[in-house]
């Protein structure tokens, strides 16, 4: 019985002594034969166009790389797993699993959604595995850990954006509609009420609804619209922001629509039809730049997918994707750990966007840009924000 106790604590002894030595991805230090990159968004379902974007933009990337990265003098195969989570916080955590545990993915791009990011993100601190969210803007996201990173700006900065736009474009008053059931709508909503308030401004109504299956806003809009206000804000989805646009001028409101950086995508307009002309929105992108790395990414982008316009999904992904290219070239070894280390000391790295360095809370420090849609729902560049 001692022996075979003795042949158990031994066994135990080796196997614990082969995890130290292994990284968490599965890979030895120096002995990587194809580098995995999991992205994260949702390719199908109601959320879908936005995923469209997603993997638009790390397109970009993997056409440029063609199957390898050269890191250090060395060629490594590099891999792009894209999986499907459809939008849902439980599909987002199955999702990580499998990106980490069977893949041995390095890192993970994305999700875009602040309620899947929030829910998957102790999957991946636990595991160290370092994730750059995309569009993920709600505070609590980074809070998860220090393995988790994002490449939007945040949303008390967005809506610091949108009310000083409003209170700067002459609106004194405002109402708000927002979706009482998602993370992303809900810290926009609150970010604004607290700047535009503190700058003067009154929000005569707020009105709530639960859920982005809803599509019907008529009951809400009506009694925004007995609000009269100067100004109305939409910090909502994508999904949902077409119909409330078109059903918010169908029963008479017909002041300044102000949006959230959801509305950066071409089919809003496509929903809302005629309504959308002079809708405003915050983004952290305009492929109207003429910086020349953004012109560069348009460029790339555009021939790349047919003459498809990259809107801010697409663009934050990209850039996303380049910061975790940028970590494993400048990481000391291979590693999660490593790699983490050095999304963590990001200072002054290049991208479409601007010139951004990582914050010590893992949040970038970057501006964003206002826009605006036209009669035929294109949009245009109107002004730009940089932090104060």
């Amino acid at each position: 019985m001692k022996r075979i106790l003795a042949l158990l604590v031994t066994l135990a002894m080796v196997f614990a002594l082969a995890a130290c030595n292994n990284d968490s991805s599965g890979n030895k230090d120096g002995d990587v034969e194809t580098i995995k990159i999991g992205v994260v968004c949702p390719i199908s379902g109601n959320s879908a166009i936005a995923g469209k974007y997603i993997t638009h933009g790390v397109e970009v990337i993997e056409n440029e790389l063609g199957g390898k990265i050269e890191i250090k003098g060395k060629e490594y195969d590099i891999e792009f797993i894209y999986m499907d989570n459809e939008a849902s916080e439980e599909k987002t955590t199955n999702v990580f699993q499998k990106l980490i545990e069977e893949e041995k993915v390095i890192a993970i791009v994305g999700p875009d959604m602040s309620k899947c990011a929030l829910a998957a993100g102790p999957i991946a601190q636990n595991a160290k595995c370092p994730v750059v969210a995309t569009f993920a803007t709600n505070t609590a996201v980074t809070e998860v850990g220090d393995y988790i990173f994002r490449a939007c700006f945040i949303d008390p900065f967005q809506g610091q954006m949108a009310a000083q736009y409003i209170w700067d474009s002459g609106y004194k008053t405002t109402a708000i509609m927002f979706n009482n059931a998602d993370a992303y709508a809900t810290g926009l909503t609150d970010a604004f009420k607290e700047v535009y308030t503190s700058l003067g401004g009154t929000v005569v109504a707020v009105e709530e609804y639960s859920g982005s299956d809803v599509k019907d806003y008529n009951v809400q809009l009506t009694k925004l619209a007995a609000a009269d206000p100067e100004c109305v804000f939409f910090p909502n989805l994508l999904g949902e922001l077409g119909l409330q646009i078109q059903q918010a001028r169908g029963v008479g409101i017909t002041c300044p629509i102000v949006c959230g950086d959801s509305a950066d995508t071409p089919e809003v307009g496509e929903v809302a039809g005629p309504a959308v002309k002079d809708v405003a929105y915050v983004s952290a992108f305009s492929a109207e730049s003429t910086a020349p790395v953004a012109v560069e990414f348009v460029e790339k982008y555009t021939a790349l997918h047919n003459g498809e316009s990259p809107n801010s999904n697409a663009e934050l992904a990209y850039e996303a994707t380049q910061m975790v290219l940028y970590a494993l070239q400048n990481a000391d070894s291979l590693t999660r750990e490593s790699v983490r280390n050095a999304l963590a000391n990001i200072n002054g790295l290049e991208l479409p966007s601007g010139a951004m360095t990582m914050g010590d809370d893992r949040n970038p420090i970057k501006g964003g840009v206002v826009m605006q849609y036209d009669a035929d729902g294109v949009s245009h560049f109107v002004s730009s924000v940089n932090p104060s």
